[in-house]
C-alpha cells in the first residue's frame, strides 16, 4: 500500500516549530506495511491541504492520513478542504477514531475529521497531536489493509 502523510499546520509550515505528529504517522504506517514517502508533507491549513490531497490522488497514493486542522478554531479547515474531493465518506472510521480517544481526552469529541474515498485513495483526517496520531493508527491497524483491498475491488472475506 502506497501511503502519504499531510500535515496541516500554519505554524509548522512557517517554520515556527517542528511538527511531531507527521513523523509518528509515517513510522506507524510503515509498521502497518505501507510504503510511505520519506517525510510528511507540511502545508498551511485550508487550500494547500486540498492541493496536497489532489496531488496524492492524482499520483495513485492509496492511503493519505492528514494531521491537524480538524478542530473548531477559525483556522481549522482540513475537513472543508477534504470533503469536496471525496467520492464518498466512510463515517464509521472517523466516528471510531473519536470514540477511541474520547474517554482519555474529552476534547476529542470536538474533532471534525472525515474519512472517505477519492478515486481509489482512502483519506483519513486525524487531529494534529501525537496522541491523535497514535489513536488514529490504533483504530486503523485492524481495518486498513481490508479497506484498501475493498477500494481496489476485492471481495469480502467470509467470516469464520
Amino acid at each position: 500500500m502506497r501511503a502519504r502523510v499531510i500535515v496541516a499546520s500554519n505554524r509548522a509550515a512557517a517554520g515556527v516549530y517542528a511538527d511531531t505528529s507527521g513523523p509518528r504517522l509515517v513510522a506507524g504506517l510503515r509498521e502497518l506495511g505501507c510504503d510511505v514517502d520519506a517525510d510528511p508533507v507540511v502545508v498551511p491549513d485550508g487550500e494547500p491541504v486540498a492541493e496536497a490531497l489532489r496531488a496524492a490522488v492524482a499520483e495513485g497514493v492509496e492511503v493519505v492520513l492528514t494531521s491537524g486542522g480538524t478542530g473548531v478554531t477559525p483556522t481549522d479547515r482540513t475537513p472543508e478542504a477534504t470533503r469536496p474531493l471525496l467520492d464518498f465518506e466512510i463515517p464509521g472510521i472517523a466516528e471510531a477514531i473519536r470514540a477511541y480517544s474520547r474517554d482519555k481526552v474529552p476534547s476529542a469529541a470536538l474533532s471534525r475529521g472525515l474519512a472517505g474515498v477519492a478515486g481509489r485513495t482512502l483519506i483519513v483526517n486525524l487531529p494534529g497531536s501525537t496522541g491523535g496520531a497514535k489513536d488514529g493508527l490504533a483504530v486503523l491497524k485492524p481495518i486498513l489493509a481490508h479497506t484498501v483491498e475493498q477500494i481496489r475491488g476485492g471481495d469480502h472475506r467470509l467470516e469464520q
